[in-house]
């Protein structure tokens, strides 16, 4: 009996060290630029759960071993909810000029096969009533085929419309300039969208973008091991040189601007980086509360894991609240953004 005690309480401490040691080593891949090694990039897709499961266990153990242990546990436990994980701490800023702006990858060409698709999307947008809605994987709405008009009414109200391949920009403001641009990589043409929204007296640059998916890398690495690093490295370049493209043409712009869509990236990767480089910021780390995690509910085990759909706003729009909406209407939760285009 005795002896049984004692290997428990060696095989404790062993676990509670050994997570301490690989909570500090992902920290630290993740704090030096992962993305100048493809096989440390993909700790930024990793879900949550593979760090916190070991973590939580570790700290349960810890209360059979003394004090020590138990601190050890307890900082590593902590290092996983709040530095790996991510959580924002924001606060809301003042100002007046309010508009609610939502961005949505509604995955349109699930929506329109499921018996009631179209209903839980307009009941996503009706549920939090925004101002301005940007979608991406959104071309089947605009198709008659799919979607008459009454059901797309229903979806979007009396907003103006603004469609273009993929993409889909509803106000009720006024928008002009409205135009594709050009993000291409390895000579493939790919696309944003480009308005200006005219609200309240103020006018600003509103882009919606959804860059090249990471799946594919993702189910390289995880089938083939080492031989999938070389597409998840294309695959990484390719996100990169979309967001090295549109920074560029943000730099240009001179209106107040905001940046909406699926980024397929997280916010400290350098995708997301690129863009915040030409003075944006992320709303939700701003003014929300919480992990904001919009992707990965449609995965086993059921929850969103991953925050890779963003809003980006210049310094000079306020933000006075960001939350994820709901997923059941689409493999990606939307994220609505309350902005103050005067900003004190």
């Amino acid at each position: 009996m005795q002896r049984a005690s004692v290997w428990w309480q060696w095989a404790g401490r062993a676990a509670v060290l050994g997570v301490a040691l690989g909570v500090v080593v992902v920290w630290l891949c993740l704090a030096n630029d992962p993305e100048n090694h493809a096989a440390l990039a993909l700790l930024l897709y990793v879900p949550y759960p593979v760090y916190l499961l070991p973590a939580l266990v570790a700290f349960i153990w810890s209360f059979s071993l003394g004090w020590r242990w138990r601190v050890l546990a307890l900082t590593s436990l902590l290092v996983v909810l709040i530095v790996l994980m991510r959580p924002a701490f924001g606060h809301a800023d003042e100002g007046y000029r309010r508009v609610r702006l939502m961005t949505y990858n509604v995955k349109s060409y699930l929506a329109v096969q499921r018996p009631h698709g179209l209903a839980e999307v307009s009941m996503e947008v009706l549920q939090h009533d925004p101002d301005v809605i940007v979608m991406q994987d959104a071309g089947q709405f605009m198709d008659e085929h799919f979607v008459p008009p009454d059901a797309r009414k229903t979806i979007f109200g009396k907003r103006e419309i603004y469609a273009f391949g993929q993409y889909i920009v509803a106000s009720r403001f006024p928008l002009k300039e409205c135009k594709p641009g050009l993000i291409p990589y390895n000579g493939q043409n790919h696309t944003f969208v480009h308005c200006v929204v005219s609200a309240n007296g103020t006018d600003f640059d509103l882009v919606t973008v959804h860059f090249v998916t990471p799946r594919y890398g993702l189910n390289a690495a995880r089938s083939e091991g080492v031989k999938g690093l070389g597409a998840w490295r294309d695959n990484m370049n390719k996100r990169l040189t979309q967001s090295g493209a549109l920074a560029e043409q943000l730099r240009a712009m001179n209106r107040p601007r905001v940046v909406a869509g699926d980024l397929n990236a997280p916010e400290n990767s350098n995708v997301v980086q690129d863009l915040l480089d030409t003075g944006l910021r992320d709303a939700f780390s701003s003014a929300g509360l919480g992990y904001g995690y919009t992707h990965g509910h449609s995965l086993w085990p059921g929850i969103s894991f991953l925050r890779i759909d963003h809003v980006l706003v210049s310094g000079d729009i306020g933000v006075s609240d960001a939350f994820v909406g709901g997923k059941v209407a689409s493999q990606h939760r939307p994220v609505i953004a309350d902005l103050l285009l005067v900003r004190h």
